[in-house]
């Protein structure tokens, strides 16, 4: 590939890191980009993972070999196997010089060109890497080291058949010039996926926030209504919180609300799925999809029941909407976060200690199913005749 064909090869694979929707997407969009850029025929994206002390793939791109899955769940590898990213690589940037790529061939040493397959990458023999090369019939592979926020971030590498040429010292310094363009595309995804994060997410507690559930309630409604999956919504109002804001200041206000969402979220983590969130103020909600409704009024009645012994606050009141109980036709996730919010208000109304439950409590489907009053016109008062 000549020059002008390698700048068309990065700036495709550019533009397709910028328009994936998903880290995953643009993981494969790098792989792919990086195995074409270098005429290789399979390529893979891995990640050191320092905590755990390995290297995970998390894409293997192009003709994968027998077990090898796009997107692997379980393939990893101790990075004590491949010193050099973990000590040689780190020790070059910690001394001010460059990351480089090199190169492995499936002959190793003793078959090595005469100018050195090696030469031009870091001293040592990869015993692993190169037994990797012959079990999945692979003749040779470049290796470039991907660095992030001036970190060791993980490694690009790209594989020849046995029957192609090998990758040469031209080969390794282009992988190195890849491997910055992916990493650039890296960071682009992390401050997108930060963005999403901070737009569906609530700051005080780290729930979800009202956004987030309305959009996870209209995938679950069409759920239901495409294979009847049931959805339930559990709306909980925490009570006394105004007392607390009043009398003790909003420092401990933010306090019980911060307890309280963790409640939720230990409560919550009981239902497979489930979606715990902060609608605002002392309003929050539990989102499930799958579990029967008896298996979500339990929880919602250990929730209560845990709120209640909170030192601060008055518990809280809990009503739920399932559409696994006979609640009439839900067409959206409007109607059925009308009636779990109308359970929640019977909850409060006859100070329940337990969740009242839209289709048990014939009360709430009527209370849901009452017209909002219409909204006064504010011309009339102004208009209005002063009074006597």
């Amino acid at each position: 590939m000549g020059v002008d064909g390698r700048l068309r090869a990065m700036v495709a694979l550019s533009q397709a890191m910028a328009a994936a929707p998903t880290p995953r997407e643009s993981w494969r969009a790098a792989a792919q980009g990086a195995c074409t850029a270098l005429a290789g025929s399979f390529a893979a994206l891995s990640v050191w993972e320092r905590d755990l002390g390995r290297l995970k793939v998390l894409v293997n791109a192009g003709d994968r070999a027998e077990g090898e899955e796009e997107y692997p769940e379980g393939e990893s590898y101790p990075v004590h196997q491949f010193p050099e990213i973990a000590e040689f690589l780190h020790e070059r940037w910690a001394g001010g010089g460059g990351p480089n790529a090199w190169v492995e061939t499936a002959a190793g040493p003793a078959g090595a060109p005469a100018d050195g397959a090696r030469a031009f990458g870091p001293p040592g023999y990869c015993h692993q890497r190169v037994a990797a090369l012959r079990r999945r019939g692979r003749g040779c592979c470049v290796v470039a080291p991907i660095v992030l926020h001036g970190r060791a971030w993980g490694e690009l590498y790209v594989a020849r058949p046995l029957d192609a040429p090998l990758f040469d010292a031209d080969d390794a310094d282009f992988a190195t010039v890849i491997a910055s363009v992916v990493a650039a595309g890296l960071a682009q995804t992390e401050r997108l996926e930060e963005v999403r994060r901070l737009a569906f997410t609530d700051p005080l507690t780290g729930l979800a926030n009202r956004r987030a559930v309305d959009a996870r309630l209209d995938e679950a409604i069409g759920s239901y209504r495409a294979d009847g999956a049931v959805v339930s919504l559990v709306v909980c109002d925490l009570n006394g919180l105004k007392q607390v804001n009043d009398t003790l200041g909003h420092a401990i206000g933010d306090r019980l609300l911060e307890r309280f969402a963790s409640l939720l979220s230990v409560c919550g983590a009981q239902l497979p799925g489930a979606l715990s969130a902060r609608l605002g103020g002392d309003e929050f909600c539990l989102l499930a999809v799958g579990p029967t409704a008896d298996e979500v009024i339990a929880v919602a009645a250990e929730l209560c029941a845990r709120a209640g012994e909170l030192d601060l606050g008055e518990g809280v009141a809990c009503g739920i909407a399932s559409t696994g109980d006979p609640i009439g036709e839900v067409p959206s996730g409007r109607r059925l976060f009308r009636l779990a919010d109308a359970a929640q208000y019977r909850a409060k109304a006859v100070r329940a200690a337990g969740p009242v439950v839209a289709g048990r409590d014939g009360t709430v489907i009527r209370l849901a199913d009452t017209p909002a009053p219409p909204l006064r016109d504010r011309r009339r008062f102004r208009d209005a005749p002063p009074a006597l």
